[in-house]
């Protein structure tokens, strides 16, 4: 049995015409060719989305050689529908609108929140780390809520949009902020207030039901677990597999930060949202703004290295310490999906040059 918290990771990715880039309305047809590979897919808001998860692992190399299957099983499932399966946070192109995909629930959100529905074609990654109780994981995302941006900036995957470049390196998390349940967060001194501010957004219509709990962090509606959904999808298997170790540590780093009763940092509410756009603007080629130490600006290499130092007990413990510091050496050098993505469009703003960059590192590795 592992000594440690077991992790899983949800995808999701975009389906769109491998010639022209636009979203294609397959995501029924792509689930029923994985289904016949033996990969279940949950099917997202609209129609040009499918959604993949792992099961709960021990070890990252566990997880790494689930992601890779999962990937592979999918884009070919996509190929067999005519489609072709993309890692991006939104679509480097789009047309007016998504089809909604035709469920009750589906239906009921988007007669309720109109166009921010219908303008989805939104991707992120979730990672959950097993965690004792929802009141833990409550107290987890109190302490989680500092290092957030930075996870968001070393994920940031969705540089382009409607065949533009957006200025910043997750517009994702731009356009995810307009729904009223979204973003980062509130400090919550208990799990009962948690639950009743839910109610109360819930009969106020912001939310239709537990499922649009939208924050970055949560504690899951469907397993025992903390939720983390701050990340754009990783262009690489890599990427996500580093996102989630550094997750995972993190969170531990914060239950023993919690059982030996230290004290949560306060963080005012205008600092992270000031952070979260920095982070969304630059992603890891510009500055960050440490939330830790005075709300300082800084290189945001320089701040995930401080992240790594803090989660450095835990990432050793777990062995992945090596891996989270060769993973970010590698992103650095490399660049993230953002960078990949302003990579191609430089080469002559043709979006084709993206998709086809984002088609690539999509089954890097697989």
């Amino acid at each position: 049995m592992a000594t440690h918290p077991t992790i899983g990771v949800e995808e999701e990715f975009l389906l769109v015409d491998s010639a022209s880039g636009e979203p294609v309305a397959r995501n029924e047809t792509v689930a029923r060719e994985a289904a016949a590979r033996g990969v279940k897919l949950q099917l997202e808001l609209t129609t040009c989305q499918v959604e993949t998860a792992t099961e709960a692992v021990g070890s990252a190399i566990a997880l790494q050689q689930q992601l890779i299957a999962l990937r592979r099983a999918t884009a070919e499932a996509a190929e067999q529908a005519g489609a072709q399966l993309l890692a991006v946070g939104l679509p480097p192109t789009l047309p007016h609108e998504f089809p909604i995909t035709d469920t009750p629930r589906y239906r009921r959100i988007a007669e309720r929140f109109g166009m921010i529905a219908h303008e989805q074609g939104i991707c992120g990654c979730h990672v959950h780390v097993a965690v004792p109780s929802r009141e833990i994981a409550v107290r987890v995302s109190n302490r989680l809520r500092p290092w957030l941006p930075s996870l968001l900036g070393l994920s940031a995957n969705s540089a382009i949009y409607r065949n533009s470049d957006t200025g910043h390196a997750s517009w994702r998390s731009v356009l995810w902020a307009r729904w009223p349940s979204a973003g980062p967060p509130p400090h919550f001194d208990s799990v009962d207030e948690y639950d009743a501010v839910v109610q109360m957004m819930q009969q106020a219509g912001a939310m239709l039901d537990d499922g649009m709990v939208y924050w970055d962090v949560r504690p899951s509606a469907n397993f025992p677990t903390i939720e983390v959904r701050v990340a754009d999808v990783p262009a690489t298997v890599a990427d996500t597999v580093l996102l989630a170790a550094l997750t995972r540590a993190a969170v531990m780093t914060a239950l023993d930060d919690e059982r030996r009763g230290e004290p949560v940092p306060p963080l005012a509410p205008h600092a992270l949202k000031a952070a979260y756009w920095k982070s969304a603007r630059d992603g890891i080629d510009g500055d960050a703004v440490d939330l830790v130490d005075g709300h300082a600006r800084v290189p945001a290499g320089e701040l995930l290295g401080r992240l790594v130092e803090h989660v450095r007990p835990a990432l050793e413990d777990v062995g992945d310490y090596d891996l989270v510091v060769d993973g970010l050496r590698r992103v650095t050098e490399a660049g993230n999906g953002a960078s990949r993505q302003r990579r191609a469009w430089q080469r002559g703003h043709d979006v084709g040059d993206v998709v086809a960059a984002a088609a690539e590192a999509t089954l890097e590795g697989c």
